[in-house]
């Protein structure tokens, strides 16, 4: 699935000389992090063969707490009523979707609705921002460096290589795989199916909490709308890593490849002058691309 985009950012990487630069690269990373953290959550969402629409909504009510919490209680509080939030949001949609056996892509487009409601509510429509954003260490987790490397980037590439080692090195990733590759199967084997798949909207939850932190971290602010699209920047980019809309298949690596792919291409095609909205079309046609390719290749595997 990626290599086509692959051609294709490198076609865009000679008309955009600058794309490739050592700033540039940095620049890039940093700002896919959040997408990138995100994408992690997601994974273990499509493998369980669900899919995850309020992401979007619950990034711009957890930024949005996250920042009023911090001038009103100070940023320790506020970081773990953000984790709290992503939690407990996490656990609703794994109730809904795992337990009650709602459709998942039903009962989260629902959620959507309602957190974004819930973050106009919340914040009285209003944006807010950290009243004295230089003197908080609360901007070191989406501001800070390390020997030189930007703290956005490792959080992603450290939550990468924890969930990685979950999903690819244990029972409980192993049985993930099992329940999205063919649930009654998995059931008839003694597999707790509900558990499992509340548990991935769980852990979405908090991989999407995690990146309200960085955000907000970052822009020391947060606004109504702050996530609004990511969710589908994130399918797109899960997608572009391999991961089937069907269930049963994916990687983490692929996950951060599709990331670091998809937010090249984008800033390929910003560099170039073209419209930023171009990058809608652009998950568009990647999300259409995956669900064909799925689909293609299950008839084939019946065929055989």
């Amino acid at each position: 699935m990626a290599l086509p985009f692959l051609v294709i950012l490198g076609l865009v990487a000679t008309a955009a000389p600058t794309l490739l630069e050592p700033s540039n690269i940095g620049q890039v990373l940093r700002q896919s992090s959040i997408v990138g953290v995100m994408a992690l959550g997601m994974t273990f969402v499509l493998i369980s063969g669900r899919v995850d629409l309020s992401i979007g909504s619950m990034l711009s009510l957890i930024t949005m707490i996250t920042i009023d919490l911090h001038d009103r209680v100070g940023p320790g509080v506020a970081v773990i009523a953000a984790l709290g939030v992503g939690l407990g949001i996490g656990i609703v949609n794994g109730i809904l979707v795992g337990f009650l056996r709602l459709n998942a892509l039903i009962a989260t487009l629902a959620m959507l609705s309602l957190l974004q409601g819930a973050t106009m509510i919340y914040s009285n429509g209003r944006d807010l921002t950290v009243a004295a954003p230089g003197e908080t260490w609360f901007a070191f987790i989406g501001r800070g460096q390390v020997y030189g490397i930007a703290v956005p980037i490792l959080i992603f590439l450290g939550l990468a290589a924890l969930l990685g080692f979950l999903l690819h090195k244990t029972s409980y990733g192993r049985r993930v795989f099992a329940v999205g590759g063919n649930e009654t199967t998995s059931a008839f084997s003694g597999l707790r199916a509900p558990l499992i798949v509340a548990s991935t909207y769980v852990i979405s939850g908090l991989t999407t909490a995690v990146a309200a932190l960085i955000i907000g971290s970052r822009v020391m602010g947060a606004q109504t709308n702050t996530g609004v699209g990511y969710e589908f920047e994130v399918i797109a980019a899960v997608a572009l890593g391999g991961t089937s809309f069907l269930g049963g298949s994916g990687s983490i690596a692929g996950s951060v490849i599709g990331v670091v792919i998809l937010a090249f291409l984008q800033n390929g095609l910003l560099q170039m002058g073209l419209p930023y909205y171009l990058q809608w079309i652009v998950s568009w046609v990647i999300i259409i691309l995956a669900v064909w390719t799925d689909a293609a290749s299950k008839r084939k595997k019946v065929l055989v």
